[in-house]
């Protein structure tokens, strides 16, 4: 059996897959997490995580996972171009493919079973669904309750984003009644980094935060010489597109990072404006109604040019 997510996971991507592979090696199974790609520093504390498997670093290992696994359980992604340089790999696989995910209008064809239900917070409360339904409650130890309260709080935004329903609430009392140790996992997701972040971080908001008042929104547009200057590297620029938002009167925020191969679109919105379809119309992407993601093959002033542009449409920004 085989666990894999999208590239460059996050909490949740990273929590709900080493939850459900620690579930089910309790059960007996023989479960292996492939990661596309490296990850962020700030999720290596989670258990688990020194067994996950980089494609790109060990390509050969880990074909030879998946081409030996019975089932793949896919976690965070619902179409397969998110696994960046194992795109073709996984549709090439003929064993059962399950989804797991909470993202908007999943490719249903590439998967035998599986739900994306986008009333759910995270794909870890899902694992922690799962593990329910299955009639194992009394399997959740320390470490699968790491692992899944770990990716709740980083897909609500610790609580605050409106995928907070009643549900998550009660999902963390019950983490908290198996012991639970919350304040650790809060240490190691966000005060987990190097100095050079809180630097960049002030240097951004400084230099290269730019309010567009008359559409109620923020744009942040990072260079590739700012990456160089402060040494940024994978996870160091997670929650940046949060910031704009805590600006009264902000009801949309969008960052973009010029990255080797192409540039990078985060968007947040709050309210009625449906970062999904904007970032599927416009920018090669999609995710949430308040929290999307998009690319770019136009150079950094082209594609800031492109949002500028198409922003002029979304009157429902300005009310």
């Amino acid at each position: 059996m085989v666990i894999t997510t999208h590239q460059k996971p996050d909490a949740d991507a990273m929590g709900s897959s080493l939850a459900l592979a620690h579930y089910f090696q309790k059960k007996g199974h023989e479960v292996r997490v492939i990661s596309p790609t490296n990850w962020a520093g700030f999720v290596n504390w989670m258990p688990g995580t020194a067994e996950v498997i980089n494609y790109e670093q060990q390509i050969t290992k880990a074909n030879q996972l998946l081409d030996a696994a019975d089932v793949l359980f896919c976690l965070d992604f619902n179409i397969f171009y998110r696994t960046k340089s194992m795109t073709e790999k996984l549709k090439s696989l003929t064993c059962t493919k399950v989804l797991i995910d909470h993202h908007q209008e999943p490719d249903t064809a590439s998967f035998t079973f599986g739900v994306s239900d986008t009333s759910k917070s995270s794909t870890c409360e899902m694992v922690y669904d799962f593990i329910i339904g299955a009639g194992d409650a009394d399997l959740i130890d320390e470490n699968i309750a790491t692992c899944i309260y770990a990716g709740v709080v980083g897909d609500t935004g610790s609580f605050r984003f409106a995928s907070t329903h009643a549900g998550v609430h009660a999902l963390v009392a019950d983490l908290k009644r198996r012991g639970l140790d919350h304040g650790k996992i809060h240490e190691g997701l966000y005060d987990n980094f190097l100095e050079n972040r809180l630097r960049f971080i002030g240097h951004v908001l400084l230099h290269r935060m730019e309010i567009l008042y008359e559409y109620n929104t923020a744009l942040i547009a990072i260079p590739k010489s700012d990456l160089v200057q402060f040494n940024i590297r994978t996870g160091d620029t997670e929650g940046l597109v949060n910031y704009p938002q805590s600006i009264q009167g902000i009801r949309f925020a969008a960052l973009v990072i010029d990255r080797d191969e192409e540039r990078k679109w985060s968007f947040r919105s709050k309210g009625a404006f449906d970062c999904n379809t904007f970032a599927r119309a416009y920018f090669e992407g999609g995710g949430h109604y308040n929290a999307a993601g998009g690319r770019s093959s136009q150079t950094l002033d082209e594609t800031v040019s492109t949002f500028k542009q198409v922003l002029s449409q979304q009157l429902s920004l300005t009310q």
